[in-house]
């Protein structure tokens, strides 16, 4: 009997295929971090305001923009990608209660729990083949 699980755990654990997968799942992810802190950068103030309005000092905006845009490319590049997705997991939970709480907002609530379970299982099982910390530890 043909069982897909196993089809796919057998395309997916060939090095080649495993480590392409790793690669476009980092993009993937890093992806919106890397928009949304350069959309915060070049619209600080706009972006300062909006963070006043929901109760957070518009003084954390420079760490916000570190954070989303220096995570984002740590990422992207498979730079201390653990650390990296480890912290943007929290970011984006945190995120998810300070901006996203109301009912009118639930996609995008879910959609940051969402974000965080996908670098929660990137920090757990690293960068793959094709980052630079596959480069430093060799």
């Amino acid at each position: 009997m043909l069982n897909p699980n196993v089809v796919v755990k057998n395309i997916v654990n060939q090095t080649n295929t495993d480590a392409i997968l790793a690669l476009i799942a980092r993009a993937l992810l890093a992806y919106i971090f890397i928009v949304a802190g350069w959309g915060k950068l070049t619209a600080y103030s706009a972006t300062a305001s909006y963070m006043e309005s929901m109760g957070v000092p518009s003084a954390m905006l420079p760490l916000t923009i570190l954070v989303e845009l220096g995570g984002g490319l740590a990422l992207l590049l498979g730079f201390q990608a653990r650390f990296a997705a480890f912290g943007l997991g929290i970011f984006s939970l945190i995120t998810a209660f300070l901006f996203h709480g109301s009912a009118e907002d639930g996609i995008n609530f879910m959609k940051n729990f969402a974000m965080a379970g996908g670098l929660f299982f990137l920090m757990l099982h690293g960068a793959g083949k094709f980052s630079l910390d596959h480069i430093i530890e060799k």
